[in-house]
């Protein structure tokens, strides 16, 4: 794309880079414990009602306290939101990306200061933290251009006597629902592809990280985004989100989760409530089960360290996560041997303090997780880690089991969490087989040199986004567009050439001449 590039990652081993995130940890730990209010239209509004975000690496320190907003409070978003949508929709396309520039460009300027807050708030390390503020830069610039090149669609074939021309029209008003796991990035993407397309949103956050969203709100209020465009509303699912997507005036809802939320809200969006006038838009993105094959003639020191990146960086709280590894018997001790070497050493303490792995997001993921290894240890070996890290914050050691069925739980559930399966298979075409009897298709990989192999695993690896010689996680924006196949979601494709079309609709006019 013209005039957009990837906003480059910080390199921490220059002492001045880890002294600057060292500074902006210390700037937002004098910011924590404040109170922040929902947003509706030019409101600011404080509940008794709270949402206490905490950090996961110490449950006692408190990030922030976010106003709850009840039923009335999402009633009166989602009618500011309709009411902005009047003026909001006939700005020019170029005036709506400017905001997202700038947006952008402030982002950038205090790209430490986000990281921090999500080092404190999600638990992610430096790097971590770092590439997902990159990765909301680049939405914000990617989505700018791309509203800017929709603005200008191609012509139509020609006809005598008539003047035909198609626009790009939005929709009205969406309700976003973005994830914890990259609760900068993902939202801001979300939440701006929403805007720039002329579009009002309700936001709501996820409960696990309220806090980084309210810092995103500041920054759309500093660059001037009209009041009533955003709508900031956090609070639970149960009490407002069933609501905002069944409300007849909610015209799309791009959603970010878990496959059981994703498939109520389409559930719910199906239905017509008294008054609505259109069949409502779902974007959803649902999670994954995803699987690298390593065959006979992959490079196995490469293939292993591509599985130990893939499985536990953020902890393995990513959709895109490698949770299988399928490997070929010919060569499967040997990269045993090699990933447990690897994930050994992966050292385990405070986001703060940059270690390789931290905690989960909260007490009841790690529940979750640790009920999964008690299963995974009747389902196969364990070999490494599978038990709690310290009484304080919610750390779960780096888990491998190997010898696990294709059909065993661990196998085909996903546990969004630092445990790993490694199958045996007896050749590569039981591995393709394996690698597709789960009901997800999100991301996966292919370690392998033979040319005949990875022309078969193009056509028949079923999944959204499919990599070779290298880790199944690190999509960048406009270079890989996200989205997944089968119970992954709607294969939106998050940061590619379609997705802003998902959030309009196009208008054709028709002059007759003469």
């Amino acid at each position: 794309m013209k005039n957009f590039a990837n906003e480059p990652f910080t390199n921490f081993a220059l002492s001045e880079n880890a002294e600057a995130i060292k500074s902006a940890i210390a700037q937002v730990r004098q910011e924590l414990g404040k109170t922040y209010p929902l947003y509706i239209g030019e409101e600011t509004i404080y509940n008794d009602d709270l949402i206490i975000s905490t950090n996961p690496a110490n449950e006692n320190e408190i990030i922030g306290k976010v106003a709850k907003a009840n039923l009335a409070q999402a009633e009166q978003a989602i009618e500011t939101a309709y009411a902005t949508f009047k003026s909001w929709s006939k700005v020019e396309a170029e005036e709506r990306a400017i905001y997202l520039f700038k947006a952008a460009e402030r982002m950038r300027q205090r790209k430490h200061y986000f990281s921090a807050w999500l080092i404190l708030e999600s638990g992610k390390n430096w790097a971590e933290a770092d590439a997902d503020t990159a990765e909301a830069i680049d939405f914000m610039n990617f989505y700018a251009h791309e509203m800017l090149r929709y603005a200008n669609p191609p012509e139509l074939i020609p006809v005598n006597g008539e003047y035909n021309k198609m626009k790009y029209v939005p929709l009205g008003v969406g309700v976003v629902i973005p994830p914890w796991n990259f609760p900068l990035a993902i939202m801001a993407g979300m939440t701006v592809a929403s805007v720039v397309t002329g579009n009002t949103v309700v936001l709501k956050p996820a409960s696990a990280t309220p806090v980084i969203a309210a810092k995103f709100m500041e920054l759309l209020q500093e660059v001037g985004l009209p009041s009533g465009v955003v709508n900031y509303l956090p609070g639970s699912g149960g009490a407002i989100g069933d609501y905002l997507v069944s409300h007849k005036l909610t015209r799309f809802i791009n959603f970010t989760g878990s496959k059981e939320v994703g498939l109520r809200i389409s559930e719910l969006a199906a239905k017509v409530a008294p008054g609505q006038k259109w069949i409502k838009r779902v974007a959803a993105e649902m999670g994954g089960k995803d699987s690298i094959i390593v065959d006979e003639t992959a490079d196995l020191d490469k293939a292993a360290q591509g599985i130990v990146a893939s499985a536990f960086g953020f902890q393995g709280q990513k959709c895109s996560a490698c949770s299988r590894a399928i490997v070929v018997e010919s060569v499967y001790e040997e990269v045993i041997e090699k990933v447990l070497a690897l994930a050994s050493k992966l050292a385990m303490g405070l986001p703060e303090e940059n270690f390789s792995t931290g905690p989960v997001i909260e007490k009841r993921a790690m529940e979750k997780i640790l009920e999964y290894i008690e299963i995974g240890k009747t389902e196969g070996t364990l070999v490494l880690g599978g038990e709690r890290f310290g009484n304080q914050g919610w750390f779960v050691r780096p888990t491998i089991f190997k010898d696990i069925a294709p059909t065993a739980r661990i196998s085909l559930e996903e546990i969004f969490g630092p445990v790993l399966a490694l199958i045996k298979v007896k050749d590569f075409a039981e591995a393709l087989a394996v690698v597709n009897n789960t009901e997800y298709g999100l991301t996966g990989s292919l370690y392998s040199r033979n040319r005949e192999n990875i022309a078969q695993a193009k056509e028949e690896f079923n999944v959204g986004n499919l990599y070779f010689n290298r880790k199944c996680t690190g999509a960048l924006v406009g270079v890989h567009p996200f989205g997944g196949f089968n119970m992954s979601g709607t294969c939106s494709k998050a940061g590619g050439y379609d997705y802003l079309g998902l959030l309009m609709q196009m208008k054709i006019t028709s002059e007759t001449l003469g």
